[in-house]
């Protein structure tokens, strides 16, 4: 539940921060700060008593988030699932796994990277020595002798 309640409240905070196709503000009405805060606070305490109030409503919301949540991640699963079809049918190198349904799939391997032990120690001699910088700037430029 306080999931949702996150959600909701961060989804707020967007929707009220995101530009509006109207220039001019609808109305005029000034509200502190301190009025914000304590109204903001009211609400929050309200919120935490939602579930007392209303337990049935808690009992839904609670189930519709699970169900969001696996529909999401099945969701999450079909899409990584086509993406690592379309990128093994482009990049096909012939490596093969089996899958736990059977079906064979392609499975691209990544490309190697070149090891570190390998390549110490190839610098030249020429390479090693410090760039040139030129002699230092000298104090008494600024100082003129009277």
């Amino acid at each position: 539940m306080r999931f949702l309640l996150r959600i909701t409240f961060w989804l707020t905070v967007v929707a009220i921060l995101l530009p509006r196709a109207e220039s001019k503000p609808v109305a005029n009405t000034q509200i502190s700060a301190i009025e914000a805060m304590s109204a903001a606070k009211a609400t929050v305490g309200d919120m935490r008593q939602f579930c007392e109030r209303q337990p049935d409503a808690c009992t839904v919301g609670s189930q519709a988030a699970v169900a969001l949540g696996d529909r999401a991640k099945a969701g999450a699963q079909r899409l990584y699932e086509m993406l690592n079809e379309k990128l093994s049918a482009s990049e096909n190198d012939g490596v093969t796994t089996a899958t736990s349904a059977g079906n064979v799939k392609a499975v691209p391997l990544p490309a190697a990277r070149p090891s570190q032990h390998t390549s110490q120690n190839t610098l030249t001699p020429a390479d090693q020595v410090p760039a040139w910088r030129g002699p230092a700037p000298r104090k008494d430029v600024h100082e003129r002798p009277a």
